[in-house]
């Protein structure tokens, strides 16, 4: 991915080397509902999550470590952070702009270990999210080591692809998709709300690869192989294999962001087509 010459977002808040001191926190629901989804996202046991969230139920950020200097492998990150998170801006404003809309842009924090956010703490075994609460995307940039070697979808497009689908979430905060979910889940049975987070998740990932549509036709961010990156990490965070990988079977009622076939298929067409209108995963009947 051509990258090293774009533009930085100015709308990164680096939280790497804060400290976690004691205090009152209250996570809530909202926390522990977000801890599961992530949970289901990276394949670890939910027992985990909740032995975590009591473990950081009383602790709060406080203040940055002086002593913390970010290596050089971990400046490029940010830098490599900092770059998509601003093409990104500049693809959903002009997508936003098209409809005469006004984009709001999200911040994105680095975080190291634990966080502190809207949506209560969290830690970095949950991997990248984003708290409707604050308009903020989180991302421990420890993930991309295992982006690459527990999920074995190593590449700058293929860390990108998490950046975008991220943000994918807040393009849906926007415009009332989140909440109309969240609407339409209640009262439901556990696999009917499971079947609405999917199609919310698949969204995302045809959000994801519309703005790698925009950006390349834009911007030619693009370099050969970028795709096939990009596609590996989406089948490599399929439900159906990570619940194979961690447990030995695969539960369809208990999906929560799709299969890896269902994930491939939505990248693609965000990244072929350019369209938000064929990211309506919400009309589809697969």
């Amino acid at each position: 991915m051509r990258w090293r010459t774009g533009r930085r977002s100015s709308n990164i808040e680096d939280r790497r080397g804060m400290r976690v001191r004691g205090g009152a926190v209250k996570g809530g629901v909202g926390t522990i509902v977000i801890a599961l989804a992530l949970a289901y996202f990276l394949g670890i046991d939910p027992a985990v999550i909740f032995q975590m969230q009591q473990e950081a139920g009383t602790t709060t950020v406080s203040s940055t470590d002086s002593d913390w200097q970010p290596t050089a492998a971990e400046q490029q990150a940010a830098d490599f952070v900092s770059v998509v998170l601003a093409d990104t801006e500049d693809t959903w404003t002009a997508i936003f702009q098209s409809a005469g809309e006004a984009y709001e842009e999200p911040t994105l924090v680095l975080f190291s270990g634990q966080v502190e956010s809207a949506c209560g703490m969290a830690s970095a075994a949950m991997g990248p999210f984003y708290c409707p609460g604050d308009k903020k995307v989180y991302i421990d940039l420890s993930f991309f080591d295992d982006l690459k070697r527990r999920f074995g979808a190593p590449g700058d497009f293929a860390q990108a692809y998490v950046i975008a689908h991220e943000v994918g979430h807040h393009v849906q905060n926007l415009l009332g998709t989140s909440q109309q979910v969240r609407t339409a889940q209640r009262g439901l049975g556990k696999a009917e709300v499971n079947a609405l987070s999917v199609r919310q998740e698949l969204q995302a990932d045809c959000y994801a690869g519309l703005w790698g549509y925009h950006a390349n036709r834009s911007r030619q961010v693009l370099e050969e192989g970028d795709i096939e990156e990009a596609l590996a990490a989406a089948s490599a965070i399929g439900d159906d294999r990570l619940q194979q990988e961690s447990s030995g079977r695969v539960v369809p009622e208990s999906f929560t962001h799709g299969t890896s076939k269902q994930r491939v298929a939505w990248f693609r067409r965000g990244i072929e087509n350019g369209d938000a209108d064929d990211c309506n995963t919400f009309d589809s009947e697969q």
